[in-house]
């Protein structure tokens, strides 16, 4: 997966490209424990348990992690799953063509406008680039307000509070129709 995916003007190019556990995670230790990325719960995570988490999912048949690049740079990450099979097993009635999705905006001092929902579209655009793809599931923390107006405005409605090991999160989807919608308003 290397596709490059228009972004709102001014933005640059965003591509992603298959993670690798052993190169990015030094830049990914990073990331998930910088301040900013509080809800990604690994603040005081080793470097070690990054790469080991990493080397976790590159391993799984279904979960899947991308190093997202912004103009050739690394600045975010998107992991995909199947929520039949990872993350919300049990916890509601998978459909076929669902897909699971995080992502996270690298942390930075110099925040560009409109960067952050780039990304998420170009992320939702990348998994409804596959065509077994119907719908969308995310299940950010209930606290996590910013993400939620984020996931509002490419389209997610939320269905209902579900209490995850490690969290309560707000059960999310998209369909294809709603994407679409959203981003062409």
């Amino acid at each position: 997966m290397s596709t490059t995916t228009p972004t709102a003007a001014g933005i640059g190019a965003l591509t992603l490209r298959p993670l690798d556990p052993l190169r990015d995670a030094e830049l990914l230790h990073g990331w998930v424990t910088h301040p900013k990325s509080a809800f990604w719960m690994m603040r005081d995570a080793k470097l070690v348990d990054v790469e080991r988490a990493y080397m976790e999912i590159a391993a799984d048949e279904h979960h899947h992690a991308y190093v997202g690049l912004h103009d050739g740079a690394p600045a975010f990450l998107m992991e995909k799953y199947d929520p039949a099979h990872r993350e919300l097993v049990g916890l509601y009635e998978p459909e076929p063509g669902d897909v699971g999705m995080h992502f996270l905006v690298a942390p930075t001092d110099r925040p560009v406008h409109g960067f952050t929902r780039a990304v998420i579209t170009a992320v939702m655009a990348e998994l409804f680039a596959d065509p077994a793809t119907a719908r969308v599931v995310v299940e950010p923390d209930l606290d996590n307000k910013a993400v939620h107006a984020l996931n509002a405005a490419v389209g997610f409605v939320p269905e209902r509070e579900i209490q995850k090991p490690e969290k309560k999160a707000l059960l999310s989807f998209c369909t294809r129709e709603q994407f679409e919608k959203a981003v062409s308003a």
